[in-house]
């Protein structure tokens, strides 16, 4: 991979790889980032997998079998070999869910990185492997490319011990085990957004964030900064998600290997594929086709209820954390969308002023609190794709301005 020589990437490739799906979008960076084409292959190794990509005229969507995150690599590496010669490409970032402390920071891709992300890949089995075999292969495939690794834990990396402190003997909180947080990029995101929005004192005051999608997470925000957050460790913690479980007791997997023979292999698949709403439901994991079933299923019901209970504990949990709240904002693909779950939170949150406007929310705004509500609350768009690009050139510009300067004084 190319070592750092450009002032400011020219384009800029953000890649964010998921369990199952790989997104990916193309910016011109300077003072502006432009857009060039976003696009998505989506449901890999399923029965629906497809790629899709929006660039304007040329948008388009093709379905067909991708049976691994290998053949999705190899799929996008040919399409970007067809497309970016007409545009260039300086730097390529990539959205790394989980690592090691030591690499929490914005970072060039090296092999010391990719050696820590092997050891730790474990602690979060659905993400790490993805990303790692996507920074090796586009990493081949475009070794002119300065490649820059973001972190989502970044976000909250200052949390105090008390939220990032594992109840646990203490030498394990000294070698790295700590509750690290996730949706970091989303977080970043969602809170520019508010400032630019709402104005510096709101983003400053008591905020909670609730990212609910396939992933879902709750954090506490003061003075612009992450000081709790519903995920620890690894990204199956906190409130129950799609196919993820959120908190168990820790108990369950020695009562689960000694009672039903379930390996710590078993054990981990469980709780994050088969676990959350398709585990509930029986039926799937997909909260919007459950709310379509609740009113003639059992198991999808007692699913949709439990994802509003744990998220609207959640916030209450982080507000706790704040003491008290000003501004709650809701994002991710169910917080964004689904108005009905967005009522069904906050109207057992009416305790803490929260109230929202029925027309407002049915309509997704912006701002769906009433104008009595002693909160603030909102709906924010996120966009992970873009605090990548800003992050990668962001990184890429200050390390090429230090080796110049060290060139000078040499």
């Amino acid at each position: 991979m190319e070592s750092i020589q450009q002032a400011v990437p020219s384009n800029v490739l953000t890649i964010n790889a998921g369990s199952s799906s790989i997104k990916f979008a193309l910016y011109e960076s300077g003072t502006s980032y432009t857009r060039l084409f976003e696009g998505e292959i989506s449901n890999v190794g399923g029965a629906d997998s497809a790629f899709r990509v929006a660039d304007g005229p040329s948008s388009f969507q093709r379905d067909f079998p991708i049976p691994d995150h290998v053949t999705a690599a190899m799929v996008l590496v040919d399409w970007l070999h067809e497309r970016l010669p007409s545009v260039g490409l300086a730097a390529i970032g990539h959205r790394v869910v989980y690592s090691r402390a030591e690499f929490r920071a914005t970072q060039q891709v090296t092999p010391e990185l990719l050696e820590s992300m092997f050891q730790t890949r474990s602690y979060d089995s659905e993400h790490l492997p993805q990303e790692k075999l996507l920074i090796e292969t586009l990493g081949r495939a475009f070794p002119g490319a300065i490649h820059v690794a973001c972190f989502d834990s970044n976000f909250h990396v200052d949390m105090p011990l008390v939220a990032s402190m594992l109840p646990i003997p203490r030498h394990f909180f000294a070698a790295g085990v700590v509750r690290q947080g996730f949706h970091g990029l989303s977080c970043a995101y969602a809170m520019r957004e508010l400032t630019a929005t709402a104005g510096a004192v709101a983003a400053n005051s008591k905020v909670v964030l609730a990212h609910l999608g396939g992933g879902c997470s709750v954090t506490a925000v003061k003075g612009g900064q992450s000081i709790d957050t519903s995920m620890g460790l690894t990204p199956a913690g906190g409130m129950l998600m799609a196919t993820r479980c959120g908190d168990v007791d820790p108990g369950l997997a020695w009562r689960l290997l000694r009672e039903h023979d379930v390996s710590p292999a078993q054990f981990n698949h469980m709780i994050n594929q088969d676990s959350g709403l398709k585990g509930i439901s029986g039926i799937s994991g997909d909260l919007r086709h459950l709310l379509s079933r609740e009113a003639d299923e059992r198991g999808a019901a007692d699913a949709v209820e439990m994802f509003c209970y744990q998220a609207r504990k959640q916030i209450g949990a982080m507000a706790s954390a704040l003491e008290g709240l000003d501004t709650l904002v809701f994002m991710g693909g169910i917080g964004e969308n689904l108005p009905v779950v967005r009522a069904r939170i906050c109207t057992a949150l009416a305790f803490l002023g929260i109230e929202i406007d029925d027309a407002l929310n049915n309509a997704n705004a912006s701002l769906i609190s009433t104008k009595s509500s002693t909160v603030v609350v909102r709906i924010v768009a996120t966009d992970e794709q873009i605090i990548i690009a800003e992050e990668t050139s962001t990184f890429v510009s200050a390390a090429a301005h230090a080796t110049k300067s060290e060139a000078a004084h040499g």
